[in-house]
């Protein structure tokens, strides 16, 4: 093999340039893969494709044993080594691939849990679920032709310097899904009031096609340089109106969430730090960042015999890298039972109320509140 064939797919056979050629003109990567080189095996390198499923293709991909026909909003495929020309091809969005459904309103990708995804009871973590929602939600605006150059800015809100900035979040999870299993999201927008985005997205499970997530968030506009909140711009609107879909599927109550203090609060841990690899692209703390440091405060017992099952947040103000934080937490049994009073047998659920701040001027950046099961429930 010569020296540049550097990148290798572990399929089982290598067709010719001209079959590679008629199966990725049938297979949803003919649009991705314009051109395909002459080039013979000696001089190209294999590039890692996953096409879809076909009658070229029989068999279904597994991934830790489990079937799945679309992996990370790719499409599989179990056999043939596919060779191109490194010159002529750059496959990135070839692993962004999702689709859209319903005259084009929602957008659907799916995805597979990785290892590094799930918690110490084996299966993803609340913070796995946001950030999938946040990924589905970015290529969404990405397929759509509206992004420009910002984190899923349109094209009029990067010449305005605007950026989006997330107020509210709210999920609600039925079932955690385990390491190796694949999940489908669907998102979709709508306008909220008349100065905010809303944002909802349901996450089945591939193989049932139970809806296991729900969740609903609720954005504004913000100028990038002042960082300061600003009316969306009619020239936004615009671009936004034609994917507008009506569809609630979790209804904000807009029940007020309790400030917790000094005296209220139960636990309270210090010296939070954000790091520079919590920053995103805005120059500011990735909001998913926040719930792991939310969850700095819950009670251990909590965290390994409850399963948080929903999770509110109410983001205030922006958090910068060089700030300390605080959070506080204060439980609650459901129903007013007491699970302080018997914490080996007690079988309730709980409530919690949760506040990150500023170590130095006490200053609100989240306040949430969240929903545990009792895993002794579950089983």
């Amino acid at each position: 093999m010569a020296a540049n064939c550097n990148t290798i797919l572990h399929l089982s056979a290598c067709p010719s340039m001209a079959e590679t050629k008629t199966l990725l003109r049938g297979s949803l990567l003919g649009s991705e893969l314009s051109a395909v080189g002459n080039s013979t095996q000696d001089n190209a390198r294999k590039v890692s494709l996953i096409v879809r499923n076909s009658a070229h293709f029989p068999g279904t991909e597994k991934v830790n044993g489990r079937k799945g026909d679309g992996i990370n909003g790719a499409n599989c495929l179990d056999r043939s080594m596919l060779w191109v020309d490194e010159n002529n091809i750059t496959p990135s969005r070839v692993f962004k691939l999702g689709r859209f459904v319903e005259d084009r309103f929602i957008y659907r990708q799916n995805f597979v849990i990785r290892s590094y995804e799930i918690g110490p009871d084996s299966t993803a973590t609340m913070e796995t679920i946001m950030n999938l929602l946040q990924e589905t939600a970015l290529n969404h605006a990405t397929s759509s032709g509206l992004a420009g150059e910002g984190f899923g800015t349109t094209r009029e809100m990067c010449s305005r310097k605007l950026i989006w900035a997330v107020t509210r979040i709210n999920v609600e999870v039925d079932k955690f899904s385990s390491w190796g299993d694949v999940v489908e999201i669907d998102t979709w927008v709508a306008s909220h009031g008349k100065n905010g985005l809303r944002r909802d997205w349901i996450i089945r499970d591939y193989d049932t096609h139970q809806i296991i997530t729900k969740a609903t968030s609720t954005w504004v506009i913000m100028n990038r340089e002042t960082r300061r909140l600003c009316k969306i711009p009619e020239q936004v609107k615009e671009e936004l109106e034609p994917f507008y879909l009506d569809r609630k599927m979790i209804i904000d109550t807009n029940n007020k969430i309790d400030k917790l203090n000094d005296e209220t609060a139960e636990n309270i841990r210090s010296g939070l730090a954000p790091r520079w690899s919590d920053m995103d692209i805005n120059q500011h703390v990735n909001n998913v960042k926040y719930i792991g440091w939310i969850l700095e405060s819950v009670p251990m017992y909590v965290l390994e015999h409850y399963n948080l099952t929903r999770m509110e947040l109410e983001y205030r103000r922006e958090c910068r890298q060089s700030q300390l934080l605080e959070s506080l937490t204060s439980m609650k049994a459901a129903h007013n039972e007491a699970y302080l009073e018997n914490k080996n047998s007690s079988t309730a659920n709980l409530g919690s109320t949760h506040l990150l701040r500023m170590q130095k001027d006490k200053a609100e950046i989240v306040r949430a509140r969240a929903e545990w099961q009792s895993k002794a429930k579950q089983k």
